[in-house]
């Protein structure tokens, strides 16, 4: 499907509020040919997040979502974000900016941690080439954001080929720095209030009956929405803040580089403390409402996701939790699946705010002990254990 202007795309995409049409891949509209995909990961987030760096790795990964978003002028598109790394795909009219975007957060990712972000773009007539695709989707969390989803293969054949060395960004000036505004790191680590937060990635085998595959998707999906409010790690009143966070200098490495990093956290401190008292005294101040914003900030989340495969970081009981593994272990022994599961007593909430005073404000949700990349892990250990008979 193309518009007359293709920059205008994603706005014609209808928004679904019932999450259990995200898993159909007939409610996924492909994206125009003359688009492109960018996408950037973590090398070795899996050893990152063993020596306890889970918050850096989140904090990448919503770096890249919110460097694209400033430089192209808050105009929507769409994005996922996968924990130690991002999706998004935008119109040809902005990959120049989008790779300069994309070379500046992995010149920011390597001064400020030391690490290592690959980077690449894939025009979407290359994807198709390749006998792939990627379709769109976007579901409403509240009445004031929603997320897209990806569906299609196009997505995990892209990320194979940039681990492979291809669809490069060219690194540029020294000079090119992110801006990464609204990128923040405050609400406490939320606590399981059911038994365990579960991350949950569910991929289809290349092999499996489509139809096969999502019907699996939609007993998954099923059963998490049993839980309390489909398995929200969050309170319904939202998260909770405390000071001095616990990402203080993770917020304050992404701000403004002309500002001592010294005086950057002194900055936040005090910003941070003042905060404080608003959200423990419930005190409004103008339009700010800290119990609306907090309230919001919960219900903006994106515990549950669709990227060619299911993922849900989701508050789960001990039987829920024995359902769903016999439900996964049972697909993937008749060989329609593979999936990972990583147990946590927490998940943690990485954000972007472009304003507090208005509600469009976006949360990231990821378990807070190997979350979404400890569970791809597995899969891509099956993957290279699995012999297929000849």
């Amino acid at each position: 499907m193309e518009t007359a202007n293709t920059d205008l795309f994603y706005d014609t995409i209808s928004v679904q509020s019932d999450f259990e049409k995200i898993v159909a891949s007939d409610n996924y509209v492909s994206l125009p040919d003359d688009w492109f995909l960018g996408l950037a990961d973590l090398e070795n987030s899996t050893r990152l997040i063993e020596e306890g760096k889970y918050k850096t790795v989140n904090t990448v990964g919503a770096a890249i979502i919110s460097a694209q978003i400033n430089t192209y002028a808050q105009e929507r598109f769409p994005f996922v974000f996968g924990g130690d790394g991002a999706t998004f795909a935008m119109p040809p009219s902005a990959r120049a900016q989008a790779e300069k975007a994309l070379d500046a957060v992995r010149r920011w990712t390597l001064n400020e941690f030391g690490l290592v972000l690959r980077t690449a773009t894939f025009s979407m007539s290359d994807i198709r080439q390749a006998g792939f695709d990627v379709g769109v989707a976007r579901h409403e969390a509240s009445a004031s954001v929603d997320y897209a989803m990806f569906a299609g293969g196009g997505v995990s054949w892209a990320e194979n080929e940039m681990k492979q060395g291809k669809g490069h960004v060219a690194q540029l000036d020294q000079d090119n720095l992110p801006d990464l505004t609204g990128l923040s790191c405050r609400w406490t680590p939320i606590t399981s209030q059911k038994g365990s937060v579960l991350s949950v990635v569910v991929a289809p085998r290349a092999d499996a009956d489509r139809n096969e595959v999502e019907k699996v998707f939609g007993h998954v999906v099923a059963l998490a929405s049993q839980l309390d409010r489909g398995g929200h790690p969050a309170m319904a009143s939202g998260p909770t803040f405390n000071w001095p966070p616990a990402g203080l200098e993770l917020e304050a490495r992404a701000g403004d580089a002309s500002i001592p990093l010294w005086r950057r956290k002194m900055m936040l401190y005090l910003e941070t403390f003042i905060a404080l008292i608003f959200f423990k005294t419930s005190l409004k101040v103008g339009g700010f409402d800290p119990v609306h914003y907090t309230k919001t900030s919960g219900a903006n989340a994106d515990f549950r996701k669709f990227e060619d495969a299911l993922m849900m970081t989701i508050d789960c009981d001990a039987k829920t939790q024995k359902a769903l593994s016999e439900l996964l272990a049972d697909a993937e022994k008749k060989e329609i699946i593979r999936y990972g599961i990583v147990e946590q007593n927490e998940a943690l909430m990485t954000c972007i705010v472009p304003s507090v005073m208005s509600d469009d404000h976006m949360h990231f949700i990821d378990g807070a002990s190997g979350g979404y990349a400890t569970a791809a892990a597995r899969i891509k250990q099956l993957r290279a254990q699995t012999i297929r008979p000849t």
